[in-house]
C-alpha cells in the first residue's frame, strides 16, 4: 500500500522582498510568467522558478536579477513539487503583478502571495511531491478596534499610496 508522509517547508523571502508561490502545467510557464513580469514594471526586479514535473524534471529558471532568480530556484527546490513555480520580486507588490500572473494560461493556482514568514505543507509519496497548502505569517490575536483602523488607513493613504 502508498505511504503518505507530510512535509513543512519553509520559505526563504529577503527583507524588502515578496513571493508568490503557485501551481502550473506545462514547461513554457517560465518564459510566458516572464513576458508578464517583464512588462508589468519597469522598475519590478524578480526571478522564477518552475518545478518540471515530466520529461527531464528541471527547475527551469529565468529571471531579470540574477540574485533573485537563485532565491527562487533555492525556495523551489526546497519545495520540490512537480509543477510548482515561485517568484521573488523587489521593487514591487503582487498586487501589482497578481492579475498578470492569473491570467497566463497555464497558471492552474496560486497557494500564495506574501512577504510574511511563509511555509509550504506538502504531501510526498514514493511518486513525488505535491503542494497541500500554506501558513502565511501567524494567527490573528485580536480584532482592531479605532486605532488598529486609523493605523490601516494610513498606511494604505499615505504609507503604501494604494488609496485616496
Amino acid at each position: 500500500m502508498p505511504e503518505l508522509k507530510l512535509v513543512l517547508e519553509t520559505v526563504e523571502i529577503p527583507e524588502g522582498c515578496n513571493v508568490i508561490v503557485g501551481q502550473s502545467h506545462f514547461i513554457k510557464t517560465v518564459e510566458d510568467l516572464f513576458e508578464a513580469l517583464v512588462t508589468s514594471s519597469p522598475s519590478l526586479l524578480f526571478g522564477i522558478a518552475f518545478c518540471e514535473a515530466s520529461i527531464e524534471k528541471l527547475v527551469r529558471k529565468d529571471g531579470n536579477d540574477d540574485e533573485l532568480i537563485e532565491l527562487a530556484v533555492k525556495n523551489a527546490l526546497k519545495i520540490a513539487a512537480g509543477h510548482c513555480f515561485v517568484i521573488v520580486i523587489r521593487n514591487g507588490y503582487p498586487i501589482n503583478i497578481m492579475s498578470r500572473v492569473k491570467a497566463v494560461q497555464e497558471v492552474c493556482a496560486i497557494y500564495a502571495a506574501t512577504a510574511n514568514p511563509l511555509q509550504i505543507v506538502l504531501a510526498e509519496s514514493e511518486q513525488g511531491r505535491g503542494i497541500i497548502g500554506v501558513i502565511d505569517g501567524g494567527s490573528p490575536i485580536g480584532v482592531e478596534d479605532e486605532k488598529g483602523v486609523e493605523w490601516r488607513k494610513n498606511l494604505l493613504r499615505n504609507v503604501i499610496g494604494y488609496k485616496r
